[in-house]
């Protein structure tokens, strides 16, 4: 990114705080929602894949150990924040299809691929916006689900809305963000072997600079969250089908974009 100009280079800090804003808010969408805006500045996605997914193990595991200790040291005899036991079991539907994805074996172009999980995902959006969400009883559906977002996540970092649309129906509000935390960061870790073992520059030096903007984006998410907890269920799935939606409308535009 050494040959950006000025201007691009602010439009990338403001991204990311954003990028932070939105992942410690919900849980989910960082990559989704900030990887888009960040094409349109600077059209190389291996230049901001390393960088966001080293953006998410810290922010992630720091999120997660804050989180469990201050809930121990108010009370010994509350949960985790964190789900384990459902954790561990969608962990192992997805395992392999992640490793799949991360070996590069393509059964479909990018663009089409994309375009079928954003509309699937809109769906979905719709659901929790009219305050009518989608509840699967088959939990065949549900195993597919998981099975191709554990593929697009080893393919790229746009999994996560297939993720959560089966996820938020089983695990409870307040322990749904830091299940899905724990689980970004076992799939990021995983991504980031494969740069590091396929060469890939991590674009270490521009952490000096992007991870305090993240950090920024984090502490105001925080925040949201708070408040999104204690609203009402239906008020907390509206914005999390708009932030959905809003994910489906970029990521189908960003695949159109891509075929014509």
């Amino acid at each position: 990114m050494n040959e950006l100009a000025l201007y691009q280079y602010v439009l990338i800090a403001l991204i990311f705080v954003w990028s932070g804003f939105v992942r410690s808010g919900l849980g989910f969408g960082g990559a989704v929602l900030s990887l888009p805006f960040l094409l349109l500045v600077h059209n190389q996605p291996l230049v901001f894949l390393p960088l966001i997914s080293v953006h998410l193990l810290v922010f992630s595991s720091l999120t997660i150990a804050v989180n469990n200790r201050r809930r121990l040291g108010g009370d010994s005899g509350q949960a985790s924040t964190v789900d384990w036991r459902y954790l561990w079991k969608i962990l192992a539907i997805m395992i392999v299809p992640k490793l799949v994805g991360v070996l590069g074996l393509i059964t479909l172009p990018n663009d089409i691929l994309s375009a079928i999980i954003f509309s699937i995902v809109a769906v979905y959006a719709l659901g929790y916006l009219l305050n009518k969400p989608f509840r699967s009883n088959n939990r065949a559906v549900d195993t597919l689900f998981l099975m191709a977002g554990g593929y697009i996540s080893g393919t790229s970092l746009i999994g996560a809305p297939l993720i959560i649309a089966v996820v938020a129906q089983h695990v409870a509000k307040h322990q749904l963000r830091d299940t899905l935390f724990a689980l970004w960061f076992i799939l990021v870790t995983i991504k980031m072997a494969a740069f590091i073992w396929a060469g890939v520059d991590l674009q270490l030096i521009h952490h000096l600079w992007l991870l305090p903007c993240a950090a920024i984006g984090h502490v105001i998410g925080l925040r949201a969250h708070d408040r999104l907890l204690r609203a009402e269920t239906p008020v907390f799935f509206r914005v999390v089908g708009a932030i959905l939606l809003l994910i489906s409308i970029l990521g189908l535009y960003t695949a159109v974009s891509a075929s014509a």
